[in-house]
């Protein structure tokens, strides 16, 4: 059955706590059946550089590059290295918008989800009395998915984009239907949404590649059994605070709850309360770190059982964290994260185990709209599943990692995220086996952690 969520209201223990969702209100799908056009093995050039047909490509003029490449931003403690670097503010703090304290804040609105069997049941509050108990043992399953871009970028031509397969009337279904049964079956799961959805015309000045969807796009997420998305990257700007604004309004009326910065959220499900944490480290560098202790501090203090950080970081395109990722990663699990997500660099990189607990360094593209045919297609989810009795967490390492492609098919993207199978999903696991072995982590070909021998 596909999980539904009413809002609660939060417990208030502190001064100020910033909540971030809304009340759900229902989508009215659309019954048109379209049968999309068949484009083949289309190749065009978009985000990570040449097209493998160069004459696929077109000029965007003034608005980039003579072809559709794209690149996000390097800043940070490592510097960039990208020939095709995205403009950003020097490195010298926070960027534009990104101060503490400066970004949309969500004061009294309700910031706890919990679940709610029957779907078509009218929405009315939910008391603490009326959550099921905490006796006994609970296991609550966590789903972590990558970069997750609905809509394109501002100059990206319309032939084979998210635009123009939305367009042909393909539903909202239609992006996440070859996972939303891995979705439907587990209790959270938590994509990081990259560009913002807003129909506002006036992008962030000195930003090359502006992203943005429209509003109603919303409801994608909500068919694909998405329940939270952290919203602490790097193109949360770039239609400036309206397009932060435009997005906020389209996650609550959806009652999909978000995080970024110091708006800091609760997920509520089988009586565990689960907190979110998101930064920006790539625009922010080392100023995410009061956010990521203030947060899982106020989060404990609302009586978060789990607390999960998102942490949009790294380089694009390099297989393996830098320095400050992996010490970052690090004293988020000395601060008390129960798992450390990581995204930004479009490409897999290992997880880390540390103190009993797991760092996954970047979870690669998912729902990628802003590149038409990635070379790198590979992708994940990575699940943990948290056990509980009476409340309490037990120390348990149950993770599974299902290898994905960003695309069911291999010339192009058709923005379809599917999982891997057979050679191609041992090839990907053998890739992530090959980041990882070095920090404390082996999976087996199930995608679960390998046994230590005696």
């Amino acid at each position: 059955m596909r999980k539904s969520k009413v809002a609660v209201p939060a417990l208030l223990l502190g001064l100020l706590f910033l909540p971030c969702c809304g009340n759900q209100e229902d989508a009215l799908a659309s019954a048109v059946e379209v049968i999309p056009v068949d484009l083949g093995d289309w190749q065009g050039s978009d985000f990570y550089g040449a097209a493998e047909d160069s004459s696929a490509s077109e000029s965007v003029g003034e608005n980039g590059p003579a072809s559709d490449s794209m690149s996000g931003n390097t800043e940070g403690p490592a510097g960039a290295d990208s020939e095709e670097e995205e403009a950003f503010p020097e490195n010298t703090g926070y960027g534009e918008g990104d101060s503490a304290g400066q970004g949309q804040t969500t004061e009294g609105r309700d910031g706890i989800l919990t679940e709610q069997e029957d779907s078509s049941a009218e929405e009315l509050p939910v008391t603490e009395e009326s959550v099921p108990g905490r006796e006994g043992e609970v296991k609550i399953t966590v789903s972590a998915a990558g970069d997750v871009t609905l809509g394109n970028y501002a100059g990206q031509g319309y032939e084979v984009s998210f635009r123009q397969t939305y367009d042909q009337g393909v539903g909202d279904d239609y992006f996440f239907e070859n996972v939303t049964d891995i979705f439907d079956a587990d209790d959270l799961t938590l994509v990081n949404l990259e560009g913002p959805l807003t129909r506002s015309e006036d992008p962030r000045e000195g930003q090359t590649y502006c992203i943005s969807g429209d509003p109603e796009y919303v409801n994608i997420l909500t068919a694909g059994s998405v329940e939270a998305v952290s919203m602490g990257n790097n193109h949360r700007l770039d239609y400036k605070e309206q397009g932060t604004a435009d997005t906020v309004a389209a996650l609550e009326a959806a009652g999909i709850p978000y995080a970024y910065d110091d708006n800091y959220c609760l997920y509520e499900t089988k009586g565990i309360r689960i907190g979110i944490v998101s930064v920006n480290e790539v625009g922010q560098g080392a100023g995410v770190e009061k956010f990521l202790r203030e947060g899982i501090e106020k989060l404990r203090e609302e009586g978060a059982d789990l607390v999960l950080a998102c942490c949009h970081w790294g380089i694009e395109r390099e297989y393996y964290p830098e320095d400050y990722q992996k010490s970052l990663g690090k004293k988020c699990i000395d601060w008390g994260y129960d798992l450390v997500i990581g995204h930004h660099p479009h490409v897999l990189q290992g997880i880390e185990e540390y103190q009993g607990r797991f760092i996954v360094y970047s979870l690669g593209n998912f729902c990628f709209g802003a590149n038409r045919n990635p070379p790198d297609k590979d992708c994940m989810i990575f699940q943990q599943t948290f056990t509980f009795v009476d409340g309490e967490k037990q120390e348990d390492r149950e993770i599974r990692v299902i290898p994905c492609l960003v695309s069911s098919v291999s010339g192009r993207n058709d923005y379809k995220p599917t999982p891997a199978e057979g050679s191609e999903a041992d090839r990907i696991l053998d890739k992530i086996n090959e980041y990882s072995r070095d920090m404390g982590v082996v999976l087996d070909m199930d995608g679960c952690l390998e046994e230590e021998t005696p």
